[in-house]
């Protein structure tokens, strides 16, 4: 099952002349990772806040979502081409990650009438998946990312949402249905995640 994160190549291609221009004005990548940190819990404060009266909010979510993929593409690269890597910057990039996430998709609670548990479900199962990709490093195989429902597909997921929501084409139910098959994906992808680590270490 393939996973937009196949296409992460094409991407970092495109960013590639921007990345110089920020290591060139000092830019780290530590800084870049903290900065698309806290703009999320700032984009899913205010989407939680205002979006259930002004539905137009929602579009800030397929917006924040693209930018913040450009940016965890950013950190990476200054990171492995301009010799930034370090331990804690593993640790920001990971921990930010998984924080920035969940408040994105709980965000959708400001949607009328929906019910919280989809939501949270998404959301730890979400972690779930980036915990299982994480632990390919403890037993001597890489940081995996296999899909179907990676962190880049649940951007896709979650910002579709958010721009439907924008237009109010879809109600509280359909967002539900939607957010538990992701939830379904997620398991999938976390069982993905485990043979592919435990395969790779015995190779």
């Amino acid at each position: 099952m393939a996973s937009i994160y196949a296409l992460k190549g094409r991407f970092q291609d495109l960013l590639r002349p921007l990345v110089r221009k920020l290591h060139a004005i000092g830019a780290t990548a530590n800084q870049v990772t903290v900065a698309a940190a806290v703009l999320s819990l700032a984009v899913a404060a205010l989407v939680w806040w205002r979006a259930g009266t002004q539905p137009a909010v929602f579009a800030l979510l397929p917006a924040w979502l693209f930018v913040r993929m450009a940016m965890n593409a950013i950190d990476g690269m200054l990171a492995r081409e301009f010799g930034q890597q370090s331990r804690l910057g593993a640790y920001l990039n990971e921990l930010s990650d998984v924080i920035a996430d969940a408040a994105l998709y709980l965000s959708l609670l400001a949607v009328p009438g929906i019910a919280a548990w989809p939501l949270l479900l998404f959301a730890g199962l979400a972690f779930l998946t980036e915990y299982a990709g994480v632990l390919g490093t403890m037993v001597r195989a890489s940081r995996r990312y296999d899909g179907p429902m990676g962190k880049s597909d649940r951007a896709f997921v979650v910002g579709l949402l958010g721009l439907l929501l924008s237009f109010e084409l879809i109600d509280a139910r359909i967002v539900q249905w939607v957010v538990l098959i992701a939830a379904a994906l997620c398991i999938v992808t976390t069982v993905r995640r485990i043979r592919g680590g435990l395969k790779e270490q015995t190779a």
